[in-house]
């Protein structure tokens, strides 16, 4: 283990450390003075951050040989993901005040943004598993965090068919070692073409299974919107938010260095697996009336779009700052989303959440910059990073998969209408304003909105430029 080594983990090492020392910290904090672990979770994340951002000023390198990428991707997935966990860690905060196990939920949210940077980062596939049960495992306590029936249940179906995928993902490695002898990304994609090609298969669909899966992408999307209804607000964020950068990072990475050269078809495939969920995830969105439910299967059509550039990985040149840019600006818009859900309290369908914000025309405007955002409205953030997925993915040869994602970004606006209709009216009928917003979480619900609109402007002035 070099210097070198240890610096080109110095993001995840200090939001491990954060888990740690909050973990310690919560054993001796008293159960009314828990707010000092969620301080030190968020200066965690902070530091985490400028850690990644200072990173990013340096070469592409691999670490520890060879096993973890410090590269461009890595670097924005984990300020993406510093970023969210701060956002989850506020929302926490307001729903766990005083709660018994308050420190734990802060400590687990860390783990898992430890799990997404380690699925992004990983070039090995050994560490590939090691960051997917990362990733997973506090996800799971996270969202039966409530104990309660619905959430319970969900966790249990969030954990039954993350096993049955890991199991696939096992798989997958023992086939990648059987035809090349190599876990490093680069040794096996060198002999991945001369080994056998049902071997080849196999491990390219074992290894592809399982970060799609994290990522939540059709057909392996079931758990999503069980598990988002399940859980709270703030574990909703995290989990189709964090997780899903981490996985989608991994997935680029995968079809872009292992996989660039075998099996034939593997990016139809994944253009397939892109059409689909984007058309599923709108088309089950429509008629939602559970607020949690309806962005569930937003996230899913979300991965949807994303998955254009992945087809593409590794053939059209700009397909990695296209990534880069779209994972970033989905992080911030899907943690405002959900931020807005948990700023009003039991209130979870559209027209009773526009009852909760009567008298606060901030929040409803807010609303509208992160909803209209994942539609991609210009000029968000997320505007910026659909046309680079739609260029990235016409200049790859998938013209008609840019026409019918256009036609999906089009079909949105309906059910995001849906909740911003009623919205509307409440804060334009003159009611009286309605007690029980929770401040932190408005809060984070307009820095999203503001951070949303600052990325897309600088990011569309700086393509502009360009």
């Amino acid at each position: 283990m070099t210097g070198d080594d240890l610096a080109g983990l110095l993001p995840e090492g200090l939001l491990l450390v954060a888990a740690v020392g909050g973990l310690l910290l919560g054993l001796w904090t008293p159960q009314a003075a828990q707010r000092r672990v969620a301080v030190v979770a968020a200066v965690g994340c902070l530091a985490s951050a400028l850690a990644a951002a200072a990173a990013l000023a340096g070469p592409a390198r691999t670490v520890f040989a060879g096993t973890w990428t410090v590269d461009a991707t890595t670097g924005v997935v984990r300020l993406a993901v510093a970023a969210a966990t701060l956002g989850v860690v506020v929302l926490l905060r307001t729903e766990l005040a005083g709660h018994p196990r308050e420190t734990e939920a802060y400590v687990l949210a860390l783990l898992v943004a430890l799990g997404a940077d380690a699925l992004a980062a990983a070039s090995d596939a050994l560490l590939l598993v090691a960051a997917y049960l990362l990733a997973s495992v506090p996800a799971y306590a996270l969202t039966a965090f409530r104990q309660d029936a619905r959430g319970t249940e969900a966790a249990l179906k969030y954990y039954l068919l993350s096993a049955l995928v890991g199991v696939v993902l096992l798989v997958g490695v023992t086939a990648l070692v059987l035809a090349t002898g190599r876990t490093g990304y680069a040794s096996a994609g060198a002999g991945l073409p001369d080994a056998a090609p049902a071997l080849g298969a196999l491990a390219t669909l074992g290894l592809l299974a399982a970060v799609l899966f994290k990522a939540g992408a059709v057909p392996a999307h079931f758990w999503v919107p069980d598990a988002v209804d399940g859980a709270s607000p703030a574990v909703a964020a995290l989990i189709t938010t964090v997780p899903k950068v981490g996985a989608l990072a991994a997935a680029f990475r995968l079809v872009a260095e292992p996989f660039a050269e075998a099996p034939a078809g593997l990016a139809l495939a994944v253009a397939l697996v892109a059409a689909v969920s984007m058309t599923l995830g709108n088309l089950a969105a429509f008629w939602q009336s559970s607020l949690q439910r309806l962005l569930a299967y937003s996230t899913i059509s979300q991965v949807g779009y994303l998955l254009m550039i992945v087809a593409v990985a590794g053939t059209v040149e700009p397909a990695g700052p296209a990534l880069q840019v779209y994972l970033a600006a989905y992080a911030v818009t899907n943690v405002g989303a959900f931020a807005a859900v948990a700023a009003v309290p039991r209130r979870s369908t559209p027209a009773g959440w526009a009852a909760g914000v009567a008298g606060r025309p901030w929040l409803v405007v807010s609303l509208v910059v992160c909803l209209l955002g994942l539609v991609g409205t210009p000029p968000t953030a997320v505007f910026v990073g659909k046309v680079a997925a739609f260029t990235t993915a016409a200049d790859g040869g998938y013209a008609w998969l840019v026409v019918l994602a256009a036609a999906n970004s089009v079909a949105s606006l309906f059910y995001y209408l849906r909740w911003i209709a009623p919205a509307f009216r409440a804060v334009s009928s003159a009611r009286p304003r309605v007690a029980g917003v929770r401040r932190p979480a408005a809060a984070t619900l307009h820095v999203a909105a503001a951070t949303s609109l600052v990325l897309g402007v600088a990011l569309g002035a700086t393509i502009g430029g360009a």
